[in-house]
């Protein structure tokens, strides 16, 4: 019987101490899981901060991105301003590093301004006669276990055409409400593109052609005109000018002028003002009355708001006739005609680029031999091929940023998507272009005269 209790006992104490062990087990077991969440807890609110800090990074990269990108839309006109004005120096005109350096601190400030002090600014386009993109980059330092780790962002912002900007159909909210017809890229009245065509035939069998370079404009383009040159001797007000009344035209170039003074009457076209030789207008509309005398007495120099001599100024002399005559014969704009070369090229008839393209209108050689073209480097005939191929581009995709892009990336990545492809060399061609064609007095889409947005691509 005693052995039985002592038997009992022993396994008594044993089972204790086993379970004592258990608990002990039990503990540490407890206590390296509590380690491990706490660790566990460092690790995430580390990782947690990284991403705060990551987020907080690009916020601060994109809003630097399109804060130096507005700051180049409002200031982008200017770069196409003439330097001089009347011989004197133009206050409007912006040389390239003073706009790229208004683009540049904007981005910093605004970067700065949302916890970023110190970024990095870069224009990927800078090389180019008229900039449109601005890149930023942002670093922010944090700690994970006491170590210093870096996060960086890059955000970039661009002046891109709108989608959907095309030919308007109707004019409305002006002097006209109605279908317009268009002739070299101008809308009209379908009338006047009508008596337009009889007056251009009959100049053509006389050796002249004539070049549109203003047409129909709408009181908001008017107002864009007046706002760069608030002087009614020069621009008229929105809505005085007679060009709202789409039977105005603007014709060149001035070899042209002496023509139209002794045959536009057969085709019921007067010239408006003794001092404007360019100011056709349509006289079957009773709508149709020069400015009152008061405006017309202020000078003997009051004007319209349009160019002269039918071109832009950055034109040389010499390639006018070529741009003049592609124009006419193709019914495209000659403004666009011009800035594109511009652009292209800088009107250099024996320019050849790295990709291989060719002269004063960068044919691709395959391209070239595509349209009949057989020597590049002759300007007449690069710029007649141009005019054509443009006009084939803007009847297939029916808008001047679309065209342009096929004309730079070819046609099937724009026809792919129905839109500007997402290149950056294409975007910033199709804005240089439209800026070019704003600065001439072009007004392509949109109130600010350039036809261009703000948009972060990146």
């Amino acid at each position: 019987m005693r052995g039985e209790r002592g038997q009992i006992a022993v396994l008594l104490v044993c089972r204790g101490r086993a379970v004592r062990g258990e608990r002990g087990q039990i503990a540490v077991l407890l206590i390296g899981g509590l380690l491990a969440v706490a660790v566990g807890g460092l690790v995430l609110g580390a990782f947690a901060r990284g991403l705060g800090t990551r987020e907080a990074a690009q916020r601060a990269a994109d809003l630097g991105a399109l804060g130096g990108a507005r700051a180049m839309h409002e200031a982008y006109w200017r770069l196409f301003e003439p330097p001089l004005s009347g011989g004197l120096p133009n206050p409007r005109h912006l040389e390239k590093g003073a706009y790229l350096a208004l683009g540049r601190a904007a981005a910093v400030r605004v970067a700065a301004a949302n916890g970023a002090p110190g970024a990095a600014v870069e224009f990927p386009d800078g090389d180019t006669i008229a900039p449109a993109r601005v890149r930023v980059s942002v670093v922010r330092r944090f700690e994970i276990g006491g170590r210093g780790a870096r996060m960086r962002a890059v955000a970039e912002a661009e002046l891109a055409p709108p989608a959907g900007v095309g030919p308007a159909a109707f004019a409305s909210g002006a002097g006209y409400d109605g279908p317009l017809a268009y002739r070299q890229g101008k809308p009209m009245r379908p009338d006047v593109a009508q008596a337009f065509d009889r007056m251009a035939a009959a100049a053509r069998s006389d050796g002249v052609s004539l070049v549109i370079s203003s047409a129909y404009r709408s009181d908001a383009e008017q107002a864009v005109l007046f706002a760069r040159h608030p002087d009614p001797r020069w621009v008229a007000p929105p809505g005085e000018s007679l060009h709202r009344n789409a039977t105005e035209l603007d014709l060149g170039p001035r070899s042209a002028y002496g023509w139209l003074a002794a045959n536009a009457r057969r085709f019921r076209f007067v010239q408006r003002y003794s001092w404007e030789p360019w100011h056709y207008g349509y006289v079957l509309n009773p709508r149709s009355s020069p400015r009152g005398s008061r405006v017309a007495a202020a000078s003997a120099e009051a004007a319209d708001g349009a160019s002269a001599g039918g071109l832009p100024q950055f034109v040389p002399t010499r390639f006018e006739p070529a741009i003049n005559r592609a124009a006419q014969r193709w019914s495209v704009s000659a403004t666009l005609l011009a800035a594109q070369l511009f652009a292209e090229s800088g009107f250099n008839p024996f320019a050849t680029s790295p990709a291989g393209a060719q002269g004063i209108a960068q044919f691709m050689p395959g391209t070239a031999r595509g349209m009949g073209l057989k020597n590049p480097f002759d300007p007449n005939a690069a710029i007649d091929a141009q005019a054509r191929l443009m006009r084939d581009l803007l009847r297939q995709f029916g808008a001047v940023p679309l065209a342009l892009a096929a004309y730079n990336a070819g046609p099937a990545p724009v026809a792919a998507c129905g839109c500007l492809p997402p290149f950056p060399e294409t975007r910033g061609y199709v804005a240089r272009i439209l800026g070019l064609m704003g600065g001439a007095g072009e007004l392509v889409a949109g109130a600010d005269g350039t036809g261009l947005i703000v948009r972060l691509v990146r």
